[in-house]
């Protein structure tokens, strides 16, 4: 009897301690599913926290207000996309620089007034040199024109011309040639024909101050339009007008045999070279990690003008007899008696 409630007790015993441990076992798993629900949850709120970190900082550096980023000699005003930063910008750049500053700044950007708006970012010299003569990417002398008197070239790899009296540089600033579906024709030229304001053969709706034809049976000459940063003439050499007027008065035009059928002498000899570097950055922009990345060296130069200097000196030579044969017959004739003078019908 004594062994059958030994038995019974073990039995017993042992009953309870396995539901102990199945109930343990039972116990550890909900308490795993808690701990791995509390997990990803915990989780799922960091990623959520995260995310929402990365998109208030990415709104909070979309808002920040753009700055001057200083590189050296040069510096970049970069502007945002949103307007209201761009035009507070605009704003303290106005109230910045003096309106001689603020033109010769964009005249470095290939720039306008009017397209000044267009820019994502303007690169700005440190000290700012209204003439523009400080940043001159041509060399201020070149010995190759020591004899020529009066010279143009137009730089098709950054968008600017310069202008040579005896080898010294007198004048240089920005322009926009042919855009690449209109590509302005390259090579030694001269100056032909000029006009104050003339039409365009494209659209009768362009108007071109003070047209200064260069290729004649092209159609292609300098003169005032749009500068927008780039090249996007339809083969025309865009200035901007202060210097379309001062080219206008400075470059001599050709001389016409009588009839107008001939050329008697030519105009100033023009040279248009190289070419854009369609899709890669803006050739200014590099100024900004190194001033001197767009200069154009006295042996480059040198380069170009020796093999046309020849005929370069030639066209001045016979110019200058035939404008003196011209002064000479109109000082005979202003000699002559009033009585002897004929008038053409």
């Amino acid at each position: 009897m004594k062994n059958i409630l030994k038995k019974k007790s073990f039995l017993y015993t042992l009953f309870i301690a396995l539901t102990v441990v199945s109930c343990k076992k039972e116990i550890e798993k909900v308490s795993d599913k808690i701990n791995d629900t509390a997990s990803s949850i915990t989780e799922d709120s960091e990623k959520k926290d995260s995310l929402t970190a990365k998109k208030d900082s990415v709104v909070q550096k979309e808002s920040l207000p753009p700055a001057m980023q200083e590189y050296g000699f040069y510096n970049a005003y970069i502007f945002p996309k949103d307007k209201k930063v761009r035009d507070s910008l605009f704003a303290l750049f106005n109230k910045k620089y003096t309106e001689k500053e603020r033109y010769a700044i964009l005249a470095l950007n290939r720039l306008d007034s009017k397209n000044k708006w267009n820019a994502d970012t303007l690169v700005v010299p440190a000290k700012v040199d209204t003439t523009l003569m400080e940043y001159s990417p041509f060399p201020m002398q070149l010995d190759v024109l020591s004899p020529v008197k009066k010279f143009v070239v137009f730089s098709y790899p950054i968008q600017a011309y310069g202008v040579y009296s005896n080898g010294n540089l007198v004048k240089w600033g920005p322009t926009s040639m042919g855009k690449k579906s209109a590509k302005t024709k390259t090579g030694l030229t001269f100056a032909n024909w000029k006009k104050q304001l003339a039409i365009s053969t494209v659209s009768s709706e362009w108007k071109l101050p003070y047209n200064f034809n260069i290729f004649n049976l092209d159609g292609i000459g300098w003169h005032q339009y749009d500068l927008p940063g780039y090249p996007a003439s339809h083969s025309c050499l865009r200035l901007l007008m202060n210097d379309a007027k001062w080219l206008y008065s400075y470059a001599d035009t050709w001389v016409l045999n009588p009839g107008g059928a001939t050329t008697k002498a030519k105009g100033t000899a023009v040279l248009v070279y190289g070419d854009y570097p369609w899709g890669k950055r803006k050739p200014w922009r590099k100024l900004l990690n190194d001033p001197n990345s767009n200069n154009v060296s006295v042996e480059e130069m040198t380069k170009m003008i020796e093999p046309n200097i020849e005929k370069i000196l030639k066209e001045q030579d016979n110019r200058e007899k035939v404008v003196d044969s011209i002064k000479a017959a109109k000082a005979v004739l202003q000699q002559m008696p009033q009585t002897t003078r004929t008038v053409e019908p």
